[in-house]
Parts: structure tokens; C-alpha cells; sequence
């Protein structure tokens, strides 16, 4: 059984606790307000390297990154939490049409930016039913 996640915030015994990551202040204020009206614990990080400090300290169930993001993408997030063994999965957001295959390879999900509301509670729960048992070592 886990521990429940220590936070800053007051957290829900027994949510499902999510890292959003994204440089857009709007877009991680849309997406914990929503994320947290459907029942979830939030935490968000404006970077990259913030997301990757927050996940080497909580436990999170779903980490949610924005795929184009300065300084550190999150194809780069995705690849460092997988070197990390973090086993958390990734659902990746993008406005872009164009991410890489390569980076689409890395995480568990893509979820369009404009079909966010539409789609990524459908693929949260589709990765709650099919969590492997084993995550990739290295991407």
C-alpha cells in the first residue's frame, strides 16, 4: 500500500496525485483547475528541470508535460524521468502538429492541447487500466 504524497498544497486521501509541467502559466492553471474538479491532486512545475525536482521528491501516478517548452523539452523531460526510473507514465501535450516520432516514443500518451478537455481524463483512465508492470530502463 503507499504512503500518501506529502505536498504543499492539502492533498485528497486517496486521489490520484498528477504533475502537470508547462512553461505556460495559463495553460497549468486551465489544466490543475480542471485535473482537480475531476477528483485529482495537483502539483504543477513551470519548467522542466522544476518537474524533475518535484518528481525526484513525490510519488506521482500521471506526469503531464508539455512538449515544447524552453530550456528543456518534454521529449528531454520524458527521456531523463525514464533514465531516472521513474515509473510514474507520461501523457505529452502539444499544440504543435509536428512532434517528432521520437519523442511521441518516449511517453505513454499524446494528448492534442485543443482537445485537452475531450481527451486527457479518456487517456488518464486508459493508462490506469493497462499500467505495465515494467517501464523501459533507458529511452
Amino acid at each position: 500500500m503507499r504512503e500518501p504524497t506529502p505536498s504543499p498544497d492539502s492533498l485528497k486521501p486517496q486521489s490520484k496525485t498528477v504533475l502537470c509541467i508547462d512553461d505556460s502559466q495559463g495553460v497549468l492553471a486551465y489544466e490543475k483547475a480542471f485535473l482537480e474538479s475531476s477528483g485529482f491532486n495537483v502539483l504543477t512545475a513551470p519548467s522542466g528541470r522544476k518537474g524533475l525536482e518535484l518528481a525526484s521528491i513525490y510519488s506521482f501516478d500521471v506526469v503531464i508535460v508539455d512538449y515544447s517548452m524552453p530550456e528543456m523539452n518534454g521529449h528531454e523531460v520524458a527521456i531523463e524521468m525514464r533514465q531516472r526510473r521513474m515509473l510514474a507514465p507520461i501523457i505529452m501535450l502539444s499544440a504543435a502538429i509536428d512532434v517528432p516520432e521520437q519523442a511521441l516514443r518516449c511517453v505513454d500518451a499524446f494528448v492534442p492541447k485543443d482537445h485537452l478537455r475531450s481527451q486527457l481524463l479518456p487517456a488518464i483512465a486508459q493508462l490506469e487500466k493497462c499500467r505495465p508492470t515494467a517501464r523501459p530502463s533507458q529511452i
